[in-house]
């Protein structure tokens, strides 16, 4: 009996410049740590391999909570979704709670993929966060 292939999800933290410190995020400490190791086992049961990659390459400023959703991007190849930021993938966030925010992002992009626009689309969404978009 053949195995069936994971199906594989990335999750890029780009490296973050913050002009605001209350937007600020640690994604080397442990409870992000913590966090997507748990999602890491959870996620495996269902089918999918995920994986996180550190992009210090590029360099997002830091002004408001959609900026930081902008410093995460999630891709799944397999469904044509590449690098594309957690607030594209979510809209609005209910809670402004960034590790919430992934994981929501992590599981649409598993399970309903077609749901999310797509990445040409022009989308501004007010995250709630007091920045003044």
């Amino acid at each position: 009996m053949a195995c069936k292939a994971l199906k594989r999800i990335t999750v890029t933290v780009l490296d973050q410049e913050h002009i605001r410190k209350d937007w600020f995020f640690d994604f080397d400490g442990e409870p992000f740590k913590r966090l997507f190791d748990g999602m890491v086992k959870e996620m495996r049961k269902l089918g999918v391999s995920l994986s996180r990659v550190h992009n210090r390459d590029v360099t997002i400023k830091v002004n408001s909570y959609a900026d930081l959703l902008n410093a995460v991007r999630v891709s799944s190849p397999g469904d044509g979704h590449n690098n594309q930021c957690v607030g594209h993938i979510i809209g609005q966030s209910e809670h402004l709670d960034i590790m919430e925010d992934i994981r929501t992002a992590v599981l649409r992009i598993a399970f309903a993929p077609e749901t999310i626009a797509p990445v040409n689309e022009f989308r501004r969404v007010c995250h709630n966060c007091g920045c003044g978009c």
